[in-house]
């Protein structure tokens, strides 16, 4: 039986490993929710309308992909969107770890919620966000590793601090 899903992060921006994990997934599930965590306590260079609309742009191909904003605790979100598995990336083996203890807390806190788990593919696996906005503000060329909405979102971004 295919089920709704929920891939829940920052997605600052989204990466082309992010829509790698969420295409794959894509395939399984019959309901994704890419879930746009709105962490005040993170600081990001998008606001969280930002990340919600350049991933929209990035998923558009995807009917069965859906783009929501979330700020509340993400066992309390699905609840809400009564959703059941939670989609997970893993790049190495200190994702793991971590993952492990955030799904076992999710876990304890909603018994019914149950972790899945993505390796990301072998080309992705150095990817995340942050790394990419380093690299970028360092004059990195990063255009092959994210979607073309979230890059051109970047290089404008970029290019209006440098001009401030």
């Amino acid at each position: 039986m295919r089920k709704k899903a929920i891939y829940p992060g920052t997605f600052d921006p989204i990466t082309n490993g992010h829509l790698d994990i969420v295409t794959r997934a894509a395939r399984i599930f019959e309901q994704i929710i890419l879930a746009i965590s709105a962490n005040p306590r993170k600081k990001t260079m998008f606001s969280v309308i930002e990340r919600e609309r350049l991933a929209q742009e990035t998923v558009k191909h995807l009917p069965n992909i859906s783009v929501i904003k979330y700020s509340n605790l993400l066992v309390n979100f699905a609840k809400e969107q009564k959703a059941r598995i939670l989609i997970r990336g893993l790049r190495t083996t200190s994702d793991l770890e971590y993952e492990r203890q955030i799904a076992s807390m999710n876990h304890y806190l909603s018994p019914d919620l149950e972790s899945v788990f993505f390796m990301t593919t072998t080309q992705y696996t150095y990817l995340s966000s942050s790394l990419i906005k380093e690299v970028a503000q360092h004059g990195g060329d990063v255009q092959k590793l994210l979607p073309m909405p979230a890059y051109q979102a970047l290089k404008l971004r970029l290019d209006m601090t440098i001009n401030c």
